[in-house]
């Protein structure tokens, strides 16, 4: 079960939420959002963000490995809002 961050309504240890899969399209080179409603092709951030969200990290832990991993700094207010909106779709928990 996720926490969710009184700030902003992002939860603190997201996961994806039970009717959603994240798959990797080779063909395509892109994470795709598979959900009841329909597919979302996930942009490259989006798609490593998702990766991310099994419910067992906390949100700050997967800022600091996708800073790693991008060679940036400051990712925070990106990814918490991206989380936020995930979790208006309905995408994560």
């Amino acid at each position: 079960m996720s926490s969710l961050d009184t700030g902003s309504g992002a939860p603190t240890r997201p996961c994806l939420h039970q009717l959603v899969r994240l798959q990797w399209e080779p063909a395509e080179e892109t994470y795709v959002l598979l959900y009841p409603e329909g597919t979302v092709r996930l942009n490259p951030s989006a798609g490593e963000i998702l990766a991310r969200c099994d419910g067992a990290h906390e949100l700050d832990d997967i800022i600091d490995e996708l800073e790693d991993l991008f060679s940036a700094s400051d990712l925070a207010a990106d990814v918490y809002r991206f989380i936020d909106h995930a979790h208006q779709c309905g995408w994560v928990n």
